[in-house]
């Protein structure tokens, strides 16, 4: 196994991860829904994506910066939104915004984030994106939204695959819960994880930050986290898309869009951008990868909105076969957690370092030196067969 200083791959920092945090909380980052067949196929299609190599042309000064939704990175990925990842190490939503901003990619708080908005926002040196999951407290999602407004997020990721929470059979099998039962299970766990158990010790961050201390009785663990599972909206429609990005009024990105007939709803409520996301494979199992369901999202919206992608990202390679494919960019979740578990702030550091080196190596073999000119010319095959 690689040690801190050997590792060079994604995979590398999840096995340091899986030394670091205790079953229960690496498994929930890890799982996908029910078989995990949609988790594995997010992954496993990328690999069918082939690129044409080139030679001989100028590929010195390359550079991999380009925008999303108007906003400059460093290159073409954003973090996704990722629950309870203050978990996995302490503090770290912040920790990883931290990361993130001295980059230059864009790193998306969760709604469910342990550390709050306001405290995450504080400790970034660059605008943080705030993930929106709509609760049946509407009052609630318009306080939120007001907070996001407040803490200057420059734009709001609204998730619409979660009305109702799949089943990960291996969070059934930990006994996950907040608060974490105290049984021989989870002492042993935490026994076995001892770094990791006197980080968070020495953090105030345990709680649910976003929700915890803003909710009516709702005074300890137990009582949020039965709030939270009443709250996902089974009734959400579009008439309450169009109401949030009116209470919004910024940049609106919507998470989730899988179908090309949901893709022209989500311009006539006026989406800034779509991630095409099947939530990374931990909801609606047995569906199709997002790569590919990209291609028919990118015929629907016909460049009337700009398209990104979530799930199965694991490479710099798999950032430019997106981006060759017609993404204007990707985000990535498992594998920043990875790093973060593995060695905090540092681990997720290392984590876009990767992803860095891997796209320029592969960006300059395929005879490019501008993310701007990679396109569907990069392709063997421009229609790669998917399915």
């Amino acid at each position: 196994m690689a040690t801190p200083d050997k590792i060079t791959t994604i995979d590398d920092l999840k096995k340091l991860a899986k030394r670091r945090v205790p079953r229960m909380f690496f498994d929930y980052a890890d799982s996908g829904a029910l078989t995990e067949d949609t988790y594995r196929a997010n992954e496993r299609d990328f690999e069918q994506i082939k690129l044409r190599q080139r030679v001989a042309v100028n590929i010195a000064n390359r550079s991999t910066a380009t925008k999303m939704i108007g906003q400059d990175v460093a290159m073409p990925l954003a973090i996704a939104p990722t629950g309870s990842a203050g978990l996995q190490h302490a503090d770290g939503e912040i920790l990883a915004a931290q990361a993130c901003a001295e980059f230059g990619v864009p790193y998306t708080l969760s709604t469910l984030s342990i550390c709050s908005l306001e405290d995450v926002a504080a400790a970034s040196s660059r605008p943080i994106w705030f993930q929106l999951y709509v609760m049946k407290d509407r009052e609630f999602s318009k306080r939120l939204i007001a907070r996001a407004k407040a803490a200057k997020c420059s734009a709001l990721v609204l998730t619409l695959d979660l009305q109702i929470m799949a089943q990960r059979h291996k969070d059934v099998r930990n006994g996950l819960s907040a608060p974490p039962k105290i049984n021989l299970n989870t002492m042993t766990q935490f026994a076995t994880k001892p770094l990791w158990c006197l980080k968070m010790l020495g953090t105030k961050n345990r709680q649910f930050g976003n929700i915890h201390g803003h909710v009516e009785n709702v005074s300890d663990l137990s009582s949020l986290s039965a709030w939270i599972g009443e709250q996902f909206d089974e009734q959400l429609n579009w008439d309450d898309i169009a109401w949030i990005k009116e209470q919004w009024g910024g940049p609106l990105i919507l998470k989730g869009i899988m179908d090309p007939e949901d893709a022209k709803m989500a311009l006539k409520v006026g989406a800034d951008a779509m991630i095409v996301s099947n939530h990374g494979g931990r909801q609606l199992d047995g569906t199709e990868s997002s790569i590919a369901a990209l291609p028919k999202v990118l015929d629907a919206v016909r460049g009337d909105s700009e398209i990104h992608l979530d799930g199965g990202v694991r490479t710099g390679i798999d950032i430019l076969r997106a981006r060759a494919m017609g993404a204007q960019g990707v985000y990535v979740g498992r594998p920043y957690l990875y790093g973060l578990g593995a060695m905090g702030k540092k681990g997720v550091t290392k984590a876009l370092q990767i992803f860095h080196k891997e796209l320029d190596i592969t960006m300059a073999l395929c005879g490019e030196n501008n993310i701007e000119n990679i396109g569907r010319h990069n392709l063997i095959d421009p229609n790669p067969r998917l399915l």
